[in-house]
């Protein structure tokens, strides 16, 4: 009689789905479209065994090509309440693989607030499904920590420092405060010379500002590398010029909290 029951309810839901949904998440009005989508994600979130498929999600997938800020806005989003555990992350494979190429593709988005909820998203794509993002793709979020929006720049801040800065990225490895923070200056070095602007470390600093704060004050270890003798474990000229920049746009950070000239305040992302 349980199982009957079941059956009922999914019955008309599914009628819902269909007699409502379907004709409203194409709707001319870009409200309705954006409830569409808002909801849509709520449902996948309460009731996965149902509509956490395929079928559903291709409707959210189509969406992200829409024409208006809100209704992307909101697909973005209900992405991220999935992709956020691994658990409905899992279920998400074959939509990653239908509509990955279109959601990197707006960290170029021209609504900044958009853009900035995409790095979240890929950011949590990058957690919780191994080896779902090629290093292609990656590329396409790197630059953005050198943009002037401090929202989108700080998303992709913690975007690159999960994916290339974190040395305690590998599996099993055991921490240790000041070889973790040696391991992240030559990480971070070796991404700051390869990106080759140079004359920008001060927008890279506060990139990573608020994930990697008390990496970037650690002055003790940032001397230690400067003032290191062997040939082994000694930077080269062109990576202790490298450090020097961090080093100096670091502390301007710390004493001033202000992002640098050119970058402006954290926007409030706005909502519906």
């Amino acid at each position: 009689q349980l199982q009957e029951q079941q059956e009922e309810i999914e019955n008309m839901m599914n009628a819902v789905f269909k007699g409502v949904f379907v004709h409203r998440y194409r709707d001319v009005v870009p409200e309705i479209r954006a409830i569409c989508m808002e909801e849509l994600g709520t449902w996948m979130r309460s009731y996965a065994a149902s509509f956490l498929t395929d079928g559903y999600l291709k409707y959210i997938g189509w969406t992200l090509h829409d024409k208006q800020r809100e209704v992307r806005l909101q697909c973005v989003k209900a992405l991220q309440g999935l992709y956020c555990h691994q658990d409905t992350a899992a279920h998400m494979e074959l939509f990653t693989s239908r509509f990955k190429t279109r959601m990197v593709s707006m960290v170029l988005d021209k609504e900044p607030d958009v853009a900035v909820e995409v790095v979240k998203l890929l950011t949590l794509m990058l957690e919780n499904m191994e080896e779902v993002l090629t290093e292609e793709d990656c590329q396409s979020v790197y630059p953005a920590v050198y943009v002037s929006s401090r929202a989108l720049a700080s998303a992709a801040g913690l975007f690159l420092y999960r994916r290339l800065l974190d040395p305690q990225r590998e599996a099993g490895r055991e921490p240790s405060h000041d070889g973790d923070n040696r391991i992240f200056f030559r990480l971070l070095l070796a991404f700051f010379i390869e990106s080759e602007l140079h004359e920008h470390a001060a927008y890279l600093v506060d990139s990573l500002w608020d994930c990697a704060g008390p990496r970037l004050r650690d002055w003790e270890t940032i001397s230690a590398l400067l003032l290191e003798e062997s040939p082994a474990e000694g930077l080269v000229d062109r990576q202790e010029k490298a450090l020097v920049e961090i080093l100096a746009a670091s502390v301007v950070q710390a004493a001033e909290g202000q992002p640098p000239v050119g970058r402006g305040p954290t926007k409030k992302v706005t909502g519906l």
